[in-house]
């Protein structure tokens, strides 16, 4: 991020909720936002219903909310890890398809929880309940937690925790580069750092606002440098005509890129939306170009209870065969969590 905190992310309007100014860092970021002249106000955002639908996204997305996180409840995180980890929600990438469109609704502005140590300590309290069984969590499940590490060092207050705990671990996925803070920390391998990745044609069409895939290659690259534990995450998975050949294309890059690492895992996500979802990106991106006619598709209800469209057996069975032949082919010793 070559210094600048808001390389990625800078909001035109922030809210705190009054809970939050009993916390140091909430009162740190509201002091740092009225210097830089971006207005702060205290509560929640108010939806504008004069704008239209993209453009109340586009202001959801440059809006900014400093909360607490009261409910310590994680939820499970299948198939990434046994719980969620509830640092963030939200992201600042305008991606067409994303699954956040159905999380967030109607709500899909940026939100970090300045309450961390409370949050860590009842992550704790998991591990102990499970000791010692080792407990898995995930830090990206609702949001790209990695745009506002800069101003809130939450994800490294997480590797420092982790890297203390003997049976818990911790991971977290980005499309953004810019993780030189994670250079240095203490993390005893603990902390599996993921970076997602897509072809050319995916990221130029669909993932809006995110970082390239050189930059992305390039920060997985880092990574490994730092000592970390890595993780590629192909997500989502379009097809198109040509896709074997594009997503081959895809890991022969990232193959010469990373060189001969051993281990690194790999986790495949297939396309997949819900009702809610298509209704929404249709009204907020109506030039999205996603295939959402249902063609090629089966109604699967998730781990949540709400149904979803996934792709159909015959093309779940070209997907799997096809990346567990290729995967192998170019990176040694592969471990490919799950295919989906």
């Amino acid at each position: 991020m070559s210094g600048n905190p808001f390389a990625f992310f800078k909001p035109e309007i922030v809210y705190i909720r009054p809970e939050a100014k009993e916390y140091p860092l909430a009162r740190e970021l509201e002091s740092r936002f009225k210097h830089m002249g971006i207005p702060v106000r205290t509560g929640i955002p108010v939806v504008d219903k004069t704008a239209g639908a993209a453009e109340s996204y586009r202001i959801a997305k440059k809006t900014l909310v400093i909360s607490v996180r009261r409910g310590l409840s994680f939820q499970s995180c299948k198939p990434s890890a046994h719980y969620q980890l509830p640092l963030a929600t939200g992201c600042p990438a305008l991606c067409e398809y994303c699954y956040l469109q159905t999380t967030l609704g109607p709500r899909p502005y940026l939100k970090v929880y300045v309450n961390v140590e409370e949050i860590l300590a009842k992550a704790g309290e998991y591990i102990t309940r499970r000791a010692p069984e080792v407990t898995v969590f995930e830090g990206a499940a609702t949001s790209d937690p990695v745009p506002m590490e800069p101003l809130t060092h939450t994800l490294g207050k997480a590797v420092a925790f982790f890297a203390g705990s003997e049976h818990g671990r911790f991971r977290f996925v980005t499309k953004f580069h810019g993780l030189e803070w994670l250079a240095g920390l203490e993390h005893r391998d603990h902390t599996e750092v993921r970076v997602s990745l897509n072809t050319r044609r995916v990221i130029r069409r669909f993932e809006k606002g995110a970082s390239s895939l050189a930059h992305r290659i390039g920060a997985a690259r880092d990574v490994l440098r730092w000592g970390y534990p890595l993780g590629l995450m192909i997500a989502p998975v379009i097809i198109s005509e040509d896709w074997q050949g594009e997503y081959r294309d895809l890991l022969h890059e990232a193959g010469r890129a990373l060189g001969p690492a051993r281990g690194i895992s790999f986790e495949i996500v297939t396309h997949r939306y819900t009702a809610r979802a298509r209704e929404l990106i249709q009204s907020r991106c109506p030039d999205h170009g996603l295939p959402l006619d249902g063609r090629d598709r089966k109604f699967k209800v998730g781990q949540f209870g709400y149904g979803k469209y996934v792709y159909d057996a015959p093309t779940m069975e070209q997907v799997d065969g096809f990346f567990r032949t290729e995967i192998p082919k170019t990176f040694i010793e592969p471990v490919i969590r799950y295919i989906v």
